[in-house]
């Protein structure tokens, strides 16, 4: 089964920032390789709207078969409150 992990609009720049670049770079590689579906929302494709030329390019050559995008629903946001209340992610994110 492949794994399924949502991308947030940092994921894709991180590539592109020395920190984090290796990791990233792996974990797009198991994309490519179809060992992980990335997930976005419409909130991903807003943000990307306002990144960088490089990160809006790496986002749209993504293989599309590896790739979905989420309807952000009551289930969603009800997980999102639950992470916040567990402290698992801060409120700010």
């Amino acid at each position: 089964m492949k794994q399924r992990f949502y991308f947030d609009t940092s994921v894709f720049g991180g590539i592109y920032d020395i920190e984090f670049e290796e990791e990233t770079l792996q974990l797009f590689e198991r994309v490519k390789l179809g060992k992980v579906i990335c997930l976005y929302s419409h909130l991903t494709e807003t943000e990307l709207l306002k990144a960088p030329e490089n990160v809006k390019k790496f986002f749209k050559n993504l293989p599309k078969e590896q790739t979905e995008r989420l309807i952000i629903n009551t289930e969603i946001i009800e997980l999102a409150s639950k992470y916040t209340e567990e402290n698992v992610v801060e409120n700010k994110f």
